[in-house]
């Protein structure tokens, strides 16, 4: 672990699942940018130790690399084995909110409990920063999955800089460090991103959600299935038979090179298609909603994922669960 980097205090509830690395250049190469890979456990808060709460597991750790050793972090949302459009906040996680100096949330709806547990404890000096805010969308942005947005980590990580230095002024330098030290552990992934481009733009993809369609399209792949298709399934409702149809289709005739599976939000659908994909032999690539755990922080994870789109692609190898 570099020597910027601190181990950070961690909190984890639930959701513990065993891993197994994809591909290792990548992922020790990330890992020994990043930092931050242990996750030590905490009992409560210390003296001038920020008490923060990331409403996902990804968000969290990204707080705990940018505060450091002067933050101990929850997370809410942290079980891959979940489906996070079902989750209802418990009592504990109302009290961790309430005593939290600053909270890290998506926002455009995804974690809107959020809102009601805070508003339900005030503190006029918590300081509650909102990728979507941060980001500048609209409320009807329609696709809410904006960690796998390369834009997203960077721009959320500058803010919790900002206001870990508004909460401890004194360390305002320690955490412009572990800032640029974020920065430059994220240029992997954004390299693997741009190879991926030069080389494989235009790859057509089929996907159940629209889970990673920021990264896909940072990538240059192109999304085959209609977003109404994807959102129906984001959001409980049956699809069309006619787009169930085309779905099917994109798998059976090969058109689709990749599918994207959510692999944790599964259902008789969803299944019959990633049943469909294997039979044709089209790769399949679980993708996330939080981050995998143990065994990755954010910028292992995000390379993990390219990094099976692109043995999809190059290596017609599938890759359903990290």
């Amino acid at each position: 672990m570099p020597a910027s980097f601190d181990q950070s205090l961690w909190i984890f509830r639930s959701g513990q699942r065993s891993g197994v690395a994809l591909v290792a250049t990548l992922t020790v190469t990330a890992l020994s940018l990043a930092g931050c890979s242990s996750l030590v456990a905490s009992v409560g808060s210390k003296p001038g130790v920020i008490e923060a709460v990331g409403a996902e597991n990804q968000y969290a750790n990204v707080i705990s690399q940018i505060g450091g050793k002067y933050v101990a972090v929850t997370s809410v949302l942290d079980n891959p084995n979940i489906d996070p459009h079902n989750f209802e906040a418990s009592p504990s996680v109302a009290a961790e909110v309430g005593r939290a100096e600053l909270i890290v949330q998506n926002g455009v709806g995804y974690d809107g409990f959020m809102n009601s547990i805070e508003s339900a404890s005030p503190n006029a000096k918590r300081k509650v920063i909102i990728a979507q805010k941060v980001l500048g969308l609209s409320n009807d942005t329609s696709n809410p999955h904006l960690w796998y947005d390369p834009r997203t980590m960077p721009t959320v990580a500058q803010a919790l800089a900002r206001d870990f230095a508004a909460l401890e002024p004194t360390h305002r330098n320690y955490f412009q460090a572990r800032l640029k030290a974020f920065d430059v552990s994220l240029q992997p992934w954004f390299n693997a991103i741009a190879a991926f481009k030069s080389k494989y733009a235009g790859t057509a993809v089929a996907v159940t959600e629209p889970v990673g369609n920021y990264l896909l399209q940072a990538m240059g792949a192109r999304v085959l299935t209609p977003f109404v298709f994807q959102a129906d399934i984001m959001n409980g409702v049956d699809p069309a038979p006619e787009d169930i149809t085309l779905e099917n289709g994109f798998l059976t005739t090969h058109e689709a090179k990749v599918f994207c599976y959510n692999e944790q939000v599964v259902d008789s659908l969803t299944s019959s298609l990633k049943a469909t994909a294997k039979a044709a032999g089209v790769p399949v690539v679980g993708i996330y909603e939080t981050m995998p755990t143990p065994g990755y922080d954010y910028q292992t994870w995000m390379m993990a994922e390219v990094a099976a789109i692109q043995a999809a692609v190059v290596h017609q190898t599938s890759t359903e669960v990290l």
